[in-house]
């Protein structure tokens, strides 16, 4: 397993030590051990999974606490552009946002400490992505930051994507008083 830092402190890109032969392929996805000796929480309680259509942004979402979730996210099959905005406020990177592309070819995994919110738009249709949070849902704590706040200045890479309600009623990242 190889750990990357990010420009932002405590988001970590993981890269799986992949195992392939004439079979096909092996990787650990997940190993309590290799995430105790990087340091890395490893106490996950809830597995997520979705299956999406090419276009389909679902974010920028999170739990407040005390019902906040660090999460562990990766493409099991398609491409997503996966979207993280620092949301701690004694953080010199509040407010910033960092992107990446995981996908079925790269197997990387993003891990997603407490503290920030989480979207991603799909690149390719029946996109199945997965991620193992820390902490229960709730749905009292959810709370969702504007996908297209002009204060984050996110480009998704997509013109028109497919979202939900909840996603449409997110609030602007200026009137949003983080507790974190």
């Amino acid at each position: 397993m190889n750990i990357q830092p990010t420009p932002i402190k405590d988001l970590i890109i993981i890269k799986p030590d992949i195992y392939e032969d004439e079979r096909g392929y092996f990787f650990e996805s997940y190993n309590f051990n290799k995430f105790s000796k990087h340091s890395l929480p490893v106490r996950f309680v809830q597995d997520n999974e979705s299956l999406s259509q090419k276009g389909v942004l679902r974010g920028l979402h999170f739990q407040n606490p005390p019902f906040a979730q660090a999460k562990l996210v990766r493409a099991i099959k398609g491409a997503i552009l996966d979207i993280v905005v620092d949301l701690r406020k004694s953080s010199e990177s509040y407010g910033q946002h960092f992107s990446i592309q995981l996908n079925e070819k790269n197997k990387q995994m993003l891990y997603i400490p407490e503290g920030f919110a989480h979207g991603f738009v799909t690149l390719e249709d029946q996109t199945l992505f997965s991620y193992k949070c820390s902490n229960f849902y709730n749905k009292d704590a959810e709370n969702t930051i504007s996908w297209n706040d002009p204060d984050l200045k996110i480009d998704w890479q997509v013109k028109q994507p497919i979202l939900s309600e909840k996603d449409n009623r997110g609030v602007p990242f200026n009137t949003y008083t983080s507790p974190f």
